[in-house]
């Protein structure tokens, strides 16, 4: 569900996850090309507006693990814009990519974008599929993968929101309801915003087998990161609208936070967090930096201001990605109402772990 403010931005914003997994949602194991150590992986942003988890959360999975060369690539040079919140600046153009890497890459990771037909955007992921690249499509990624011409007579699934353009604009396409991530040879698609994780777990099986993509999820706090999903529970219905309209036309009820950006940090749980809270329809979210500052994965972020200025510092102090999250709607609850929080869960297509959410209920005053 984008936010092209105010309610009709509803339409692309938006992905959740230990191991157990249908045999059919696997991704092929890596196969090594062109002798190459690992494999190479692209991870594509759109300057002008790219969904900020579905973007930073794989590339950060995948470096964590050190098993690839992992690639943040914009379609131009210069800043990318993250939605809702957030700026970086990727390693590579499109250009750039093409010239240090003419053989393609092994993996494109195509996230949720402003404009899912853009020719530049479109021509790049057909080159890299012409190539042999495998496709991961985030959330609503799967719309610039439909828009190439990749998906007829495919499996595939996208963000619940977008469910009925996907059935009326790619009739060929098979689409698939109910599950967080769908895989149709060496092509992945995923669910809402939450299941950029779950998905990039699977990824990493891919390239380095379940072990340590175990090992990763359990550090990353995430308990399940099969298939296994439902989809149909996912709506906003009148009460969603009233409320995204209610917060968004009381102005005076609008905060900023900001959010210290500050060399090494996590970008996952950073993503995660941010993401969730600048979904409220009330709230604004700026890092704040005295310079650009690298992530733990080495990316690149943008502050949007060099000092506070009063104000108030953004809630959260979760020691692992899905606590960031679910500790941010625990707390958007507490501040803005239950109204508010299922709006933004419902964005991010993503049901707040119950073991967490007891334990964030026990710790209220």
């Amino acid at each position: 569900m984008y936010r092209k403010w105010p309610i009709a931005g509803l339409q692309g914003l938006l992905c959740f996850a230990g191991y157990a997994h249908a045999t059919d949602e696997r991704l092929p194991a890596y196969q090594p090309r062109f002798e190459r150590e690992q494999p190479v992986v692209a991870v594509l942003a759109q300057n002008q507006m790219t969904e900020l988890t579905d973007f930073v959360v794989p590339l950060g999975v995948l470096r964590r693990a050190s098993v690839a060369k992992v690639l943040a690539v914009s379609t131009e040079p210069g800043t990318v814009q993250l939605m809702p919140a957030l700026s970086l600046r990727a390693e590579a153009s499109i250009d750039e990519f093409q010239r240090q890497f003419p053989q393609g890459a092994d993996y494109l990771i195509v996230p949720a974008v402003h404009d899912s037909q853009e020719p530049r955007l479109l021509d790049f992921i057909r080159q890299q599929a012409a190539l042999g690249a495998n496709l991961i499509g985030i959330c609503d990624g799967v719309l610039p993968l439909a828009y190439a011409g990749l998906l007829d007579g495919r499996r595939a699934t996208g963000h619940w929101y977008s469910r009925e353009q996907r059935l009326s604009d790619f009739p060929t396409t098979l689409w698939q309801e109910n599950r967080r991530y769908v895989v149709d040879g060496r092509l992945m698609t995923t669910a809402g915003v939450s299941a950029a994780l779950p998905a990039s777990l699977a990824l990493l099986e891919a390239i380095v087998g379940t072990p340590k993509a175990s090992a990763l999820a359990q550090e990353l706090g995430v308990r399940d990161w099969s298939p296994q999903h439902d989809s149909e529970v996912f709506t906003l219905g009148s009460q969603g609208y009233l409320t995204a309209a209610g917060n968004y036309l009381a102005r005076w009820k609008h905060e900023t936070f900001a959010v210290a950006l500050h060399p090494g940090m996590d970008e996952i749980s950073l993503a995660l967090r941010v993401d969730a809270w600048a979904r409220t329809f009330r709230t604004e979210v700026q890092g704040m930096a005295r310079e650009p500052v690298l992530s733990a994965s080495g990316l690149e972020f943008i502050p949007q201001r060099t000092e506070a200025r009063e104000l108030p510092e953004l809630p959260g102090g979760a020691t692992t990605a899905m606590q960031a999250l679910d500790e941010a709607l625990t707390a958007i609850a507490g501040r803005y109402g239950a109204s508010t929080r299922s709006l933004v869960a419902a964005q991010l297509e993503y049901r707040p772990q119950e073991q967490a959410r007891q334990h964030m209920e026990m710790l209220k005053p």
